[in-house]
């Protein structure tokens, strides 16, 4: 057996999510099936993390053991098989100890908002066109840096066994067009932590809670006083960083 590192891209708009779940439609399910055509035996892939529902990945790994030759014209025939809101990137054999999950040693995600009704934004971006404080939403950004526990941004109910994660970067930028892009990078990402983190900073934004209610929201570790979570649909795993 060999293992191979898969780099892919998808749409998430038709998806809950990258991993596979009983009852609904995942895109690691789409790329087990292509690659058990193609290889002609079963395959367990492991990707890089989790995404929520409906969130897009620009770029996202999974591993995978295979003990048959990979043809030559593979990219080609699996890009046929799948269907055209996922693709294949690159193919790299990788040590058979390598994990693509446990491997990754940084992870960014990307929020896009658009502030004018748009048809061809708003798969893709979330509208909101109410005024915003962003001077006010990047001083919450920076404060996320000086924490480890975000419990409060991580969805309910969840069975993890800690909810501690190391931020590297996060800020807010306007564009040209005076969209907004939110950036986070961090070792790991808790369910619905960037949508919940996103949500919250909106509050700010708006002036409905200040910089020092951010503060103690962090600090409470309660998910009830942090904001509603945006949808996916303006989410993206933008970049994996491995050792």
């Amino acid at each position: 057996m060999e293992r191979f590192l898969l780099e892919i891209q998808f749409d998430g708009s038709n998806y809950h999510g990258w991993q596979i779940q009983q009852n609904a439609h995942s895109v690691q399910a789409e790329v087990n099936a292509a690659l058990q055509l193609i290889l002609r035996q079963d395959i367990e892939s492991l990707g890089c993390g989790r995404t929520d529902t409906g969130v897009h990945a620009s770029q996202f790994f999974l591993h995978f053991d295979c003990s048959t030759n990979i043809p030559d014209d593979f990219f080609y025939r699996i890009n046929q098989i799948l269907p055209s809101d996922i693709s294949v990137v690159s193919l790299k054999k990788v040590a058979d100890d390598f994990n693509a999950r446990f491997d990754a040693v940084s992870r960014t995600y990307n929020y896009f908002i658009h502030r004018n009704k748009s048809p061809f934004l708003n798969k893709f971006s979330w509208q909101y066109g109410l005024p915003l404080n962003l001077q006010k939403m990047n001083t919450a950004a920076a404060l996320l840096k000086n924490y480890t526990d975000f419990e409060c941004f991580s969805k309910s109910n969840t069975q993890v066994s800690s909810y501690v994660c190391k931020i590297y970067h996060a800020s807010w930028k306007e564009e040209e067009n005076k969209n907004l892009v939110f950036e986070i990078e961090a070792n790991r990402f808790l369910r619905n932590m960037v949508r919940a983190i996103v949500g919250t900073m909106i509050d700010v934004g708006k002036e409905k809670i200040s910089i020092e209610d951010f503060i103690q929201i962090i600090e409470s570790k309660k998910r009830s006083n942090a904001g509603a979570s945006v949808p996916g649909k303006g989410l993206f795993l933008t970049k994996v960083v491995y050792k």
